[in-house]
């Protein structure tokens, strides 16, 4: 039997002047609830993947984003569905308001060497694999 197709998903990795990264922590009610992640969401059917991530980071932080280059695409499977990752690196836009959890619990700006203290999404982890 053929596995059902990756879900695609786009994330940003947004950076602050001072290099800190945005983390968002998910609702204690959602699937991995009060992990930690980037902050994006799955692509719709017939969507660009930028577009997608613009949307998501509207919908989820109230802030708009300026998108950058792309980190390496992978899949991650846990184990109920498939996803196939397609993280960003991304800033705030010059003309965003700041940041706020309109769907997470709380939202962090972390330093790069400090994300290992908090509790990511499994398939955040190699997105901080590629940042070292």
């Amino acid at each position: 039997m053929n596995p059902s197709p990756a879900v695609p998903v786009v994330c940003a990795v947004i950076a602050d002047a001072a290099g800190r990264l945005l983390l968002a922590q998910r609702p204690p009610h959602k699937h991995l609830g009060a992990k930690w992640e980037f902050p994006g969401g799955k692509v719709e059917a017939g969507e660009d993947p930028r577009d997608a991530l613009s949307r998501e980071i509207r919908e989820e932080l109230g802030c708009t984003i300026a998108i950058g280059a792309p980190f390496p695409v992978f899949t991650h499977d846990y184990g109920t569905v498939r996803i196939e990752m397609l993280p960003f690196r991304c800033t705030l836009a010059p003309e965003s308001t700041p940041p706020h959890p309109h769907e997470h619990t709380a939202l962090a700006w972390v330093a790069v060497n400090d994300l290992q203290s908090y509790d990511l999404a499994p398939a955040d982890w190699p997105i901080v694999a590629a940042l070292r």
